[in-house]
């Protein structure tokens, strides 16, 4: 039962519309303007740039800024990593290793740059779905239209200072020195995701089903939390959450809407996802699937169908690898207690 309660608890408000509103504005003028100018091929790297958004929402003004830039700056990496990839046409197996190190990477100078959301889940999403389009644009143009939005979504996570009573002090943050002991900690948590992302995107390359790298994101999401319980009740909010959000996104897809009536659909989604991501994961999930898809089927359309069964097969394969993992190392904990 409280296991149960877990799955379906949902925190207190924390002025969540404020970031959601910033993070939604973010991706949808973009995607505005791509599409105006008739250049979708360029949709996922103003999408992908817009996520410099989602870091710092509630940080004061000043270390918000110097926590996009950070965040920013290191999505921008993935995306050159992930475009020159592309570029290099590797195999399925060669990808999951390269995913797999960007999970570690990401997962190390995430926690060094101490950035929140951490982990690299999102840099999982990226590079592999870009490293993954066919017929990539040329770099500059991918690369300025990543740029160009990850500088907007900063300059919206500035907007409050044009009002007094949302205006917050401009003052230096501490310095911040990482210890040995840090950095060491750092390791450990970056070998455990790219161990879990290999792990899953491996069983799932092994299958032969598509979109392995769903399966490589869905696979670090128990890997945050206090405690082993915390984090399978994640594990299993995602697995939730998204098949929930699939039945959205069918709703989505399957009429087949237009292009600008798809970025309607993103710019409310990425809303939705950021009001609840902090209050109910599973709640979250449900506007981020249609969010993920409709993204991908905005750049570059295919089968609905398929693509709603590779997320759902795709998203249980990476939770459950994911949750075997935490229990594995919780169980392992537990028999070094007792032999202390």
């Amino acid at each position: 039962m409280s296991l149960l309660r877990d799955l379906v608890h949902v925190a207190p408000s924390a002025r969540d519309h404020q970031p959601a509103l910033r993070c939604a504005i973010g991706v949808a003028v973009p995607l505005s303007v791509v599409l105006l100018l008739g250049r979708l091929d360029l949709a996922v790297f103003a999408t992908f740039g817009a996520f410099a958004g989602i870091y710092g929402r509630n940080e004061p003004h000043r270390e918000r800024l110097a926590t996009q830039l950070r965040g920013g700056g290191l999505m921008l990496g993935v995306i050159l990593a992930a475009a020159l990839t592309g570029r290099a046409d590797v195999g399925p197996w060669d990808l999951v290793l390269l995913t797999g190190a960007v999970a570690g990477i990401g997962t190390f100078l995430a926690g060094l740059f101490r950035l929140r959301p951490g982990g690299s889940l999102f840099h999982i999403f990226v590079f592999a779905t870009i490293a993954s389009v066919p017929g990539q644009p040329p770099l500059w143009e991918g690369l300025s239209t990543a740029a160009a939005t990850a500088g907007f979504a900063t300059l919206l996570g500035q907007a409050g200072n044009l009002w007094p009573r949302h205006r917050t002090p401009w003052q230096r943050a501490a310095t911040y020195r990482p210890t040995a002991q840090h950095l060491a900690a750092l390791g450990r948590e970056a070998g455990l995701y790219m161990a879990a992302a290999v792990l899953a995107g491996s069983l799932a390359t092994a299958l032969g089903i598509g979109h392995t790298y769903w399966a490589m994101v869905a696979a670090t999401v128990p890997l945050v939390g206090q405690s082993a319980r915390a984090r399978v009740t994640r594990g299993l909010q995602r697995i939730l959450g998204t098949f929930a959000g699939l039945l959205l996104t069918a709703l989505v897809l399957l009429p087949g809407l237009a292009a600008w009536q798809l970025v309607l659909v993103i710019a409310v989604a990425q809303f939705s996802a950021e009001m609840f991501i902090l209050r109910q994961y599973a709640l979250a999930q449900a506007f981020v699937t249609p969010l993920a898809l409709v993204s991908t089927q905005l750049a570059h359309p295919t089968a609905p169908a398929g693509l709603l069964a590779d997320r759902a097969l795709e998203t249980s394969i990476g939770a459950c690898v994911g949750i075997a993992l935490v229990l594995a190392l919780h169980l392992r904990q537990r028999a070094r207690t007792r032999r202390a």
